[in-house]
């Protein structure tokens, strides 16, 4: 069953679980509803090993801000990211007019002062999404699952490039809790049109001292070690007293 905070996306978005088509205009809830959702991690069967070290995958937000479009206009979803904070809650991501902010990932110190735009993407299609059942062909999975999730932190390069005209999506800090919110916005006027709550905390991976990793197999204890010493020695014991007989 669809949920309505993005939870699982092992079943599609159908029609019979899409958000009320009503815009606030028409008196509809679709404003109050996208704006009590939250973004959420990915469900760990479509995206394994997350968070990394410096990535984080999301789902998309689905059927969430189909009541806000206008039929004659053009929109896009912009993912904005902030280090964790007690102001991350309220921070906003739109100026006085209500446009849509621009901050980069080096203007905000990688989110430390701020929310920065870390990606843009089409409105996932609610009316057609695309079939899940597809993952199990290896040719459809990655436009499947492309459709479906958006990795934040998979850009290692776009820092570095003096021409790049779109939203810079860097590697995240290890160890380090982010929020991230989803905000929809008109692409010829950029206002904003509707917005998600800032996510939960989610914090990246850390990595391990290699004194701390385990070598022995199995992840031996010390104790197993040391039973594992003393039958090695009555193994060779045994094995010298047999040779003597013989």
């Amino acid at each position: 069953m669809y949920s309505s905070s993005w939870r699982t996306v092992l079943v599609p978005p159908t029609r019979s679980h899409r958000w009320p088509l009503k815009g606030p205009e028409d008196g509809g809830l679709s404003w109050e509803l996208a704006q009590i959702l939250r973004p959420q991690i990915a469900n760990p069967e479509f995206a394994t090993n997350n968070p990394t070290l410096t990535t984080v995958t999301l789902e998309k937000p689905f059927c969430a801000f189909d009541g806000s479009m206008s039929k004659r206009a053009s929109y896009e979803v912009r993912l904005y990211v902030m280090v964790d904070s007690a102001m991350t809650s309220r921070a906003p991501v739109m100026d006085h007019g209500n446009r849509s902010l621009s901050a980069t990932f080096e203007q905000t110190h990688g989110g430390q002062l701020g929310p920065y735009k870390a990606a843009t993407f089409n409105v996932p299609n609610c009316a057609s999404p695309p079939k899940l059942s597809d993952i199990a062909d290896v040719a459809k999975a990655p436009a499947v699952l492309t459709q479906y999730l958006i990795r934040v932190g998979d850009d290692s390069a776009c820092l570095y490039d003096p021409n790049l005209q779109e939203a810079c999506n860097p590697p995240l800090s290890q160890d380090t809790s982010y929020r991230f919110k989803f905000v929809l916005v008109d692409r010829i006027t950029n206002i904003v049109k509707n917005q998600t709550l800032w996510s939960h905390p989610i914090k990246t991976s850390k990595l391990k001292p290699s004194s701390s990793i385990d070598t022995w197999p199995s992840q031996r204890s010390g104790g197993m070690i040391a039973i594992a010493f003393i039958l090695s020695v009555l193994t060779l014991v045994v094995a010298a007293a047999f040779l003597a007989a013989l």
